[in-house]
């Protein structure tokens, strides 16, 4: 067999190999994720991932972590049920929500729901707050944000992300930069994040040395973790890679000619530089004060596009779509040492939004925070002062997490 990618004098070589070793969705922004063994990559994440919010009622504006860490404490599952086509979805797959611990706080809907279903169910919105964007989503009914709302003691509404596209307009992945226009569903930036289990094993050895327990690489929210190595593929090895390639199939067989094995092309757009979500436990939704970005803010305060923030993961775009599968291999076709992040321009609706309702904003911050306190008390925990260099308002200026 001719393999027609062997006679291309411009095809990329292979910098590095390693392979896929976990792959995680979030349904909902910011709440707990779920692992998966494979899932459809398609041009906006992994299929599921991100596709619905919490949202204030009132202001109409994301609710995520950096507002109320307790939103990790709201579980996400699939399930199938043989009678969801005949409600709602699309196929037999249903979205379970549910608080930890509390069995009883529950519910399913549908997880691709039908547009019957939503139009049915659901108020469509145009006017949900996301970050710069003001884009559509469908608003569930009360009977389902009633349970979430009282147990976070905001007025929370579930939102499913509408049919308009959010379109990646301005930038790091502006199309003038990228060479095409992208969009997302809930993410922050950009459709996927990318990890590197060797990286993570390195945070963990910073925070040994200093005391601090160690932290799964759940905190950082990664779609994608790559098992990494000791040589091309080594800790942070991921901060200089510019195009990878997940080879999805074999080749063709018994066809004299071939293109090679199926693949799907991700453009390294980005590092992804952190808020304080990664501070904020998991298992038990509080948030430290300090760890782990007290032990990684020197360290990896690398990109100068994050003046004020450290970087761990990169934010890509997939060039196509196909099923991808934990222990698939992803090679690094090409690398640079110009990575440097853009932020979003500044859109003049959401800054408008934002100065009317600061005073109600801030009334809420110092409810929430004397909750905390009272928490904290109960529970005998002792938390050191505030960074200083990280804070609620300035988040979206300083930074690229994702949630």
């Amino acid at each position: 067999m001719v393999n027609l990618k062997d006679l291309n004098p411009f095809a990329y070589t292979v910098q590095a190999t390693t392979e896929i070793s976990q792959l995680r969705i979030y349904p909902i922004k910011s709440c707990r994720g779920i692992p998966v063994k494979s899932a459809r990559l398609t041009r906006v994440g992994l299929d599921l991932d991100r596709h619905w919010m919490f949202m204030h009622k009132q202001f109409k504006k994301f609710h995520t972590i950096r507002q109320e860490p307790r939103l990790t404490l709201i579980d996400t599952a699939l399930e199938s049920s043989a009678a969801t086509s005949a409600n709602g979805s699309e196929d037999d797959l249903e979205l379970v929500i549910s608080i930890r611990d509390q069995p009883d706080k529950r519910v399913q809907i549908p997880a691709r729901p039908s547009r019957d279903w939503l139009e049915a169910n659901c108020t469509l919105m145009s006017d949900v707050e996301i970050w710069n964007d003001i884009t559509d989503g469908w608003v569930y009914p009360d009977s389902i944000n009633k349970i979430f709302a009282d147990f976070l003691g905001a007025p929370l509404v579930l939102v499913y992300k509408g049919p308009t596209p959010r379109l990646l307009s301005s930038g790091s992945a502006a199309p003038s930069r990228l060479g095409r226009q992208e969009a997302i569903n809930f993410s922050d930036q950009l459709p996927i994040l990318l990890s590197n289990e060797k990286s993570m094993i390195d945070v963990n050895a910073k925070l040994a040395a200093v005391g601090v327990e160690q932290m799964t690489i759940e905190r950082f929210r990664p779609n994608i973790v790559i098992a990494g190595d000791e040589g091309p593929c080594k800790a942070w090895a991921e901060d200089k890679w510019l195009l990878a390639r997940i080879i999805n199939g074999p080749s063709p067989t018994n066809q004299w000619v071939s293109l090679g094995p199926s693949t799907i092309d991700i453009d390294v757009v980005c590092r992804c530089g952190r808020c304080t979500i990664p501070n904020t436990n998991p298992e038990t939704g509080i948030s430290s004060n300090t760890q782990p970005w007290d032990t990684l803010f020197r360290p990896r305060k690398i990109d100068d596009g994050h003046k004020l923030t450290y970087c761990f993961g990169m934010l890509c775009c997939p060039r196509s779509e196909g099923v991808v599968e934990v222990g698939m291999k992803l090679e690094v076709l090409a690398v640079t040492n110009e990575h440097y992040y853009i932020k979003k321009d500044k859109n003049p609706e959401v800054e408008r939004r934002k100065n009317e309702r600061e005073p109600m904003e801030r009334a809420e911050r110092m409810a929430r925070k004397n909750r905390e306190v009272q928490e904290n008390a109960r529970l005998g925990e002792t938390k050191s002062d505030p960074v200083p260099t990280q804070t609620e308002n300035t988040t979206a200026e300083k930074g690229s997490s994702t949630d």
